[in-house]
């Protein structure tokens, strides 16, 4: 404090103190499925609107596990969670397959092949020939019939020879974005080797992508089939005129009011300039219509096509809104802009770098954007996610403060939604001295597919389970208190006459966690059908389901489930009762002190319950 400067009163605060409060703090553990997020790593969330951007909504497949994790975090906000995932799967592959759809549309397998390597519920995820099947980008489940003969769950559409690619439904696979758009040709013969589990695992891949990959999603999970890259590498993918008239074709386009198509009206019937123009186009394309005496409307292209009669050709485009100028327009010239030229208001050119120590004639920016294509992450389709803006192809380029400029380092490092694994065909990467500009025609536009989520948590395995709560282990590494076990998985014995099921998961937590720790408690809850729908029965049963258990001072069990609502689906779940009973632990701790009981009519207030399944 100043020294006064006239008489006056001076406050000091001396803190006399010598030692340091013994603080508590009591962390939480969880393991279990999740839609989203890293596999085989650690993550501390203190919200649940953080346990959903991390890790995704819950849905029919983990809903127990998610609110678990979800009512911990509403007494509490340390919860750490390991996401558990299959992501062992292989990937056969059968080629030569010749379908007949005059039997059943039964698929026979050519050659010395066989269906040893197929079992049903797999799911095909590339097809070579779709004039004889259409499933791009979706799965269609397989029916295995006999050694020589399997069948898929989407109906053919022609009799031919084709090439299949399986998914194995208990694996969690990693979506992927291919080099084509449509997929005819791009696929990935090993699907295992585009899994990506987190970032150490990304480090260890990277450079083993199948050569077709070009971007795939950051986790497993089939919400990454609801993300699209969209890439604009050099200014006329950006903004280009599509000329109308040459030397074979004198026509223009024509927009009429209200319709949501415009057309090209090509002389002759198999003309090559209509499928040149529409080349031209492609999917998501902004394109303009009208003029300063009409005004202007972007339409956005959804679609083209291409048809032929005896004496003309129409190519049709398709947009997403109708044309609502107050008259028709026409034109000889098609103007399309970039779907996000409205986002990144320049055209991609040549960044400061490579004019300035590479090869000046080359032109290395692109942007990157990604967005959210079917709602999954946002619940708005179409939302852009993120925006990277005059990104450089030059694997040594730097900003001006010196950081990497380069699109794979920028999108690895940056993007919380997916992973470079290969350059654009037409768009490769080389240092600054060597590079060249892009030889791309249009935009790539990637949806990605392919993603799985794998077994729910209703069949998940004990091991896949176990793998995710081994990341608990370690006292060394990670401090925690609480372990909560979430749903109850694995084993069926008996007790007393009484079938007892899904308990080997909380032994597992008190065997290999609590009592090798020895410094923190494991929260139990029994399986369901003990105290739902067991009207009379439910003490007995308790008892029975206990009797399976390990004998430990490291573990509490409770009374069951609780009726809760779930505002992301809008409907009621019963939900197991360990994640309250750890977070009242949590809370009173906080609230109280570590040896304060948290039962009672104040402490021990369960949340967000309707009613319980049994109450004791």
């Amino acid at each position: 404090m100043a020294f006064p400067l006239s008489p006056g009163v001076s406050i000091r605060e001396i803190d006399l103190t010598t030692v340091v409060p013994n603080v508590a703090t009591t962390d939480g553990a969880l393991a279990g499925l999740f839609r989203w997020g890293p596999v085989d790593q650690r993550v501390l969330i203190d919200s649940e609107n953080l346990l959903v951007s991390r890790f995704g909504k819950p849905t029919n497949y983990n809903a127990e596990t998610f609110f678990t994790a979800a009512n911990f975090l509403s007494y509490s906000n340390r919860l750490y969670i390991s996401r558990a995932a299959n992501t062992s799967g292989a990937t056969p592959v059968v080629s030569n397959c010749t379908v007949n759809t005059a039997a059943n549309a039964q698929i026979f397998i050519l050659s010395s092949g066989n269906t040893n390597s197929i079992s049903d519920n797999m799911y095909i995820t590339q097809i070579g020939n779709t004039s004889v099947f259409n499933v791009t980008g979706k799965a269609a489940n397989v029916n295995v019939i006999n050694s020589t003969a399997f069948s898929v769950s989407v109906n053919a559409v022609a009799n031919g020879t084709t090439t299949f690619y399986f998914g194995n439904p208990a694996t969690s696979y990693t979506a992927c974005a291919f080099d084509e758009d449509d997929s005819t040709t791009a696929y990935a013969a090993n699907l295992v080797n585009q899994i990506i589990l987190n970032p150490n695992r990304y480090d260890a891949k990277d450079g083993t992508f199948d050569s077709d990959v070009i971007y795939v999603a950051k986790y497993p999970g089939e919400m990454g089939n609801s993300l699209r890259v969209s890439v604009c590498d050099n200014s006329d993918s950006y903004q280009s005129n599509v000329a109308l008239s040459n030397t074979t074709v004198n026509t223009s386009i024509s927009f009429s009011i209200g319709s949501n198509t415009a057309t090209v009206l090509f002389t002759g019937s198999s003309n090559a300039s209509a499928t040149a123009v529409e080349n031209d186009i492609s999917i998501g394309d902004q394109v303009l219509a009208g003029n300063s005496a009409i005004g202007l409307q972007f339409l956005q292209v959804t679609s083209t096509n291409v048809a032929s009669n005896a004496t003309t050709t129409t190519l049709t485009l398709n947009f997403e809104d109708p044309y609502r100028l107050k008259s028709a327009y026409t034109a000889n010239t098609i103007q399309r802009y970039w779907e996000f030229f409205n986002v990144v208001d320049v055209a991609p050119g040549q960044s400061d770098f490579v004019r300035f120590n590479g090869n000046t004639s080359a032109n290395d920016e692109l942007h990157i954007v990604v967005v959210d294509n079917r709602g999954d992450f946002t619940g708005t389709p179409g939302t852009i996610l993120e925006v990277f803006k005059q990104l450089s192809r030059a694997t040594d380029a730097k900003n001006n403060d010196g950081t990497s400029s380069y699109y794979k380092e920028v999108i690895n490092q940056s993007s919380g939604y997916i992973w470079w694994a290969n350059d654009r065909a037409t768009a490769v990467s080389n240092t600054a001295s060597t590079l060249t500009s892009t030889s791309s025609t249009s935009p790539g536009n990637y949806q990605m597919r392919l993603g799985s989520d794998g077994q729910d948590e209703s069949n998940v395995s004990l091991s896949t389970l176990a793998a995710a709560y081994d990341l608990f282990v370690s006292a060394e590494d990670i401090d925690i208190s609480l372990v909560m076990q979430g749903k109850p998985r694995g084993g069926t014995t008996v007790q007393n006459s009484e079938t007892i099921q899904n308990y080997q998961l909380a032994n597992y937590i008190i065997d290999n966690i609590c009592e090798i720790r020895k410094d923190c408690v494991a929260f139990v809850s029994p399986d369901k059908s003990k105290v739902l729908n067991n009207y009379g029965n439910e003490a007995i049963s308790l008892v029975n389901w206990r009797n399976a258990l390990r004998s430990t001072s490291y573990a509490v069990l409770d009374s069951g489930y609780k009726y809760q609502y779930d505002r992301y689906n809008d409907l009621y779940r019963w939900i197991p009762l360990n994640g309250d009973m750890a977070g009242l632990c949590a809370r009173t701790d906080i609230t109280n002190d570590a040896w304060w009981s948290p039962a009672g009519f104040n402490r021990g207030q369960i949340k967000n319950v309707v009613k319980l399944a049994f109450n004791p």
